[in-house]
C-alpha cells in the first residue's frame, strides 16, 4: 500500500466514525471498507499500473465521505473532501482529477466508459452479490427511514430491491464471471418470498372470505362460548363443594379430638347436645356436599338404531365408553355427514350440561344455608349450655 493510500485510509476512518451522523446505517466506514476490498479484489485480477491502482483505491476510500455534510450531492461533496485532502498532501492536479472522475462515477445514472470506472461500479455494488445482502439491505432500508428520505413497507422494499436487481449490470468481465451467479441466487430469493407473500395473501384472503360466507360460522361461535361457560360454572361448583367438605371435615376432626375426650368428665356434660349439633351439621354439610359432586353412572353403550334414528349423543362419553373402537368410529363418521346431527348432539350437550349445573347449585345453595344455620346454631347453643348448665352454674 503506498503512502498517499494509507494516510488516505486513516484520514477517512477517523472522519467516518468522529462526523459521520449515526444515522447513516449503511452509508458508513463499514460500506466503504467493504467497496475497498472489492476493488482490490478486482486489481488482483486485472494487475493496472501503479497509477491507475491507486486512484482507483482513493477513489474507493472517498466515494462516500461526502455523508457527512449529508445525503443530497454527497459526490461532489466527495470530490470536494478529497481535493483539499490530497492538494494538503501534495498529490498532482491530475491525478486528483481522475480520482473526483472515478468519485462521479459511482453515481447511479451514470454509465461507465473505462475499465477504471468499471471497477469503480462494480466494486460499488458488490453487495448484490454476497451472502451479507441481507444485512446490508436492512442497513440501507433503515437508514432511508431514519433521514426522513422513504418509509418502505417490508412488501415495497423487496419489490424495489428486484426492480434494482434486474435494472443492475456488472460491468467488468471479471464481477460478470465471479459475482454474477451470486447476484442472481440473491435474486432468485427475493422472488421467492414475493412468490410465497403473493400465495399467503391469496390463501387469507380466501381465507377472510370462506369466513365471511359462512351461515355456520356464529353458530359454532354461539356453541363454544356457550360450552366453556358451561364447564367453567361446572368447576365453579365442584370447588366450592370441596371447600365445604374441606372445612366440615376440618371442624369434626377438632369436635372428636378436643371435645369428646371430655364429655365422660361429670363437669362437660352440659356441652353433650351443643356437640352434637354442630356435628349433626357438619355431617350433613358433607354428604351434600359429595352429592352436589358425585357423578351419575351411565351405561355407556348404544346400539345402531340409535346412530341411524339420531338418538344418542355421541359427544358425552357417558353413552360410549363401553362400545369397541371400530364402532364408535363407524357412529362418529355417521354423525359428521349430517350437520343436523351435529348440532343436535351440541345442543343435548348444552341441556344435560344446564341440568347437572342446576342440580349442582340447588344442592350447593341449600348446603351452603345449612352450613350457615348450622354454625349459628350451634355457636348459639354452645352458649346457651355454657350459661345455665355450665360448671359455675351448678356450683352456684
Amino acid at each position: 500500500m503506498s503512502e498517499i493510500v494509507d494516510k488516505t485510509k486513516h484520514f477517512v476512518s477517523n472522519l467516518l466514525t468522529e462526523e459521520l451522523d449515526s444515522k447513516f446505517l449503511y452509508h458508513n466506514l463499514r460500506h466503504t471498507e467493504r467497496v475497498v476490498k472489492s476493488t482490490k479484489e478486482l486489481l488482483n485480477h486485472y494487475n493496472l499500473d501503479g497509477a491507475k491502482t491507486e486512484q482507483l483505491l482513493l477513489a474507493a476510500w472517498f466515494h462516500d465521505v461526502g455523508h457527512v455534510h449529508g445525503h443530497e450531492g454527497h459526490e461532489e461533496n466527495s470530490c470536494r473532501l478529497a481535493s483539499n485532502f490530497l492538494k494538503e498532501q501534495g498529490y498532482d492536479q491530475k491525478g486528483i482529477h481522475e480520482v473526483c472522475s472515478l468519485i462521479m462515477a459511482t453515481k447511479m445514472c451514470n454509465e461507465p466508459n473505462t475499465l477504471s470506472e468499471q471497477i469503480i461500479r462494480d466494486a460499488d455494488m458488490s453487495h448484490f452479490a454476497k451472502r451479507s445482502y441481507w444485512e446490508t439491505t436492512d442497513f440501507l432500508k433503515d437508514e432511508l427511514k431514519e433521514l426522513g428520505i422513504a418509509d418502505y413497507s417490508s412488501k415495497k422494499w423487496r419489490d424495489k430491491n428486484i426492480k434494482m436487481f434486474r435494472k443492475h449490470q456488472f460491468y467488468t468481465d471479471y464481477a460478470k464471471e465471479n459475482w454474477e451467479d451470486g447476484k442472481q441466487k440473491n435474486l432468485k430469493q427475493l422472488l421467492k418470498e414475493k412468490k410465497a407473500e403473493k400465495k399467503i395473501a391469496k390463501k387469507e384472503a380466501l381465507k377472510a372470505k370462506y369466513k365471511s360466507e359462512s351461515p355456520d360460522r356464529s353458530v359454532q361461535t354461539l356453541y363454544r362460548v356457550t360450552l366453556k361457560n358451561h364447564l367453567k360454572l361446572s368447576d365453579i361448583a365442584d370447588t366450592k363443594a370441596n371447600i365445604l367438605l374441606s372445612v366440615n371435615a376440618i371442624i369434626i376432626s377438632l369436635v372428636l379430638a378436643n371435645l369428646l375426650t371430655k364429655l365422660d368428665n361429670p363437669s362437660n356434660t352440659y356441652m353433650i347436645y351443643p356437640t352434637l349439633i354442630l356435628i349433626m351439621f357438619s355431617v350433613v354439610s358433607m354428604v351434600l356436599s359429595v352429592l352436589a359432586t358425585r357423578p351419575n353412572i351411565t351405561t355407556g353403550k348404544f346400539t345402531k338404531e340409535d346412530v341411524e334414528e339420531r338418538r344418542v349423543n355421541l359427544l358425552f362419553f357417558g353413552n360410549f365408553h363401553q362400545m369397541d373402537l371400530k364402532e364408535y368410529e363407524w357412529a362418529l363418521q355417521e354423525m359428521v355427514k349430517d350437520k343436523d346431527y351435529v348440532y343436535s348432539s351440541l345442543t343435548k350437550d348444552l341441556y344435560y350440561l344446564g341440568v347437572v349445573l342446576n342440580k349442582k347449585y340447588k344442592i350447593l345453595r341449600i348446603t351452603y344455608n345449612i352450613f350457615m344455620v348450622g354454625m349459628i346454631i350451634s355457636v348459639i347453643s354452645f352458649g346457651i349450655a355454657f350459661r345455665f348448665f355450665g360448671p359455675d352454674r351448678l356450683i352456684f
